[in-house]
């Protein structure tokens, strides 16, 4: 099937990198393999998940959030918002397409898709002048290796797996992994009466919500490091030292963190208070686990019911994207530095792998449908 554009992955970063080519009237078809647009937000989130950042930096392209929606949108808020982006823009993903292998033919200057139809087990061919992968940063869920974990008795579960702490009450849970989710998912099993655990080994910047947003307002008009001095400051005085607590804050500002590495602050929703008041638990790295008993680099030993694996997830673009050297490197993240990541050789480009959330993935996607347009226009110039 012959298509100007394919966009791989159905989630927020396909769906506007879609509204955007509509925008230029550039046809286009997207490959979903699931049976839903969204999936992540639809099937893999908690419960009590809201966005993090405010909402000003939260809407895709063409789209603002309303006036009167809350600033720190909720999960089905967010997911009712995806819907009417869809019916909006009239987007049609074919869902069911599991891309299996792309190549560029340089023969023809174009890509070669093969993606199964996981209804009918078929094999469908698309072949495109323009490739956008929109698979996004969370393809598939990230286990590290913890000693023992093949042994544990109890129950384990990735944090996409997790919906809320009610079912674990007066249960031992240990939460694995500290960043925004892991954070979040302690908070929440303590205040369902969990005995909650979680295990913090790095050091990271906790900021609130508010602190946040007003530096990335900040961050517009004065450099990153003057904004990282006003956040650490803010967050001294508002959340004070928490060394003592097990937690250390890295040498780097966190907006350099997450400008240069991508390493996003912990945006604190209570657990703070809760770790302060030792509601939550801070254990260090685990060094082995035996049936129920986790061992910890302390030498401290704990039965637990169940382990949580917030541990984030891993891109598998690399794994049918067979030319992905073009744009991509062995992690299957972007080579080129920000604001440069989005576009590769051959007419490839990459949407949402900034690790700039939805503001990152909605500039990504007005570029991209840009720079194809361009590139449209050129051709029927130089074809007269």
């Amino acid at each position: 099937m012959e298509q100007t554009v394919v966009i791989v992955g159905a989630g927020p970063s396909g769906l506007a990198t879609a509204a955007c080519l509509a925008a230029h009237s550039i046809p286009h078809v997207i490959l979903e393999r699931e049976d839903v647009y969204a999936s992540l937000w639809k099937r893999r989130a908690y419960d009590r998940l809201k966005l993090h950042l405010a909402k000003e930096f939260c809407a895709l392209p063409f789209k603002p959030h309303s006036p009167d929606s809350p600033t720190y949108i909720p999960k089905d808020m967010f997911v009712d918002y995806l819907d009417d982006y869809v019916r909006t823009f009239d987007i049609r993903p074919k869902y069911y397409r599991s891309v299996e292998s792309v190549v560029y033919d340089e023969a023809e200057g174009k890509w070669r898709i093969e993606a199964r139809n996981t209804e009918t087990r078929g094999v469908e061919v698309y072949v495109a002048e323009f490739l956008v992968i929109a698979s996004g940063e969370n393809s598939v869920k990230y286990i590290p290796y913890l000693p023992g974990l093949d042994t544990f008795e109890g129950e384990i579960l990735h944090s996409n797996e997790y919906k809320s702490g009610a079912k674990y009450e007066n249960k031992d849970v240990l939460v694995v992994g500290c960043g925004n989710s892991g954070m979040e998912i302690a908070y929440d099993l303590s205040n369902f009466g969990v005995r909650s655990w979680i295990v913090i080994r790095s050091p990271f910047h906790v900021l609130t919500k508010e602190i946040v947003r007003v530096g990335m307002t900040m961050s517009k008009y004065i450099p990153i490091r003057l904004v990282d001095f006003m956040a650490v400051a803010m967050s001294n005085i508002v959340l004070g030292d928490l060394s003592e607590y097990g937690i250390r804050r890295p040498k780097q500002g966190p907006f350099y963190l997450k400008a240069t590495a991508g390493r996003a602050p912990v945006i604190d929703v209570g657990t703070i208070g809760k770790i302060k008041s030792k509601e939550i638990k801070v254990v260090p790295a685990i060094s082995n686990i035996d049936g129920k008993k986790v061992l910890f680099k302390d030498n401290v030993e704990k039965e637990f019911d169940v382990i949580v694996l917030a541990t984030g997830y891993k891109s598998v673009t690399n794994n049918w994207l067979k030319d992905y050297n073009y744009i991509l490197n062995e992690e299957g993240m972007p080579k080129n530095h920000f604001p440069n990541h989005w576009k590769g050789g051959n007419n490839l480009y990459c949407c949402g792998l900034s690790r700039r959330g939805l503001f990152g993935l909605s500039m990504d996607a007005m570029a991209i449908a840009d720079d194809i347009k361009k590139v449209v226009s050129e051709t029927k110039n130089n074809r007269k």
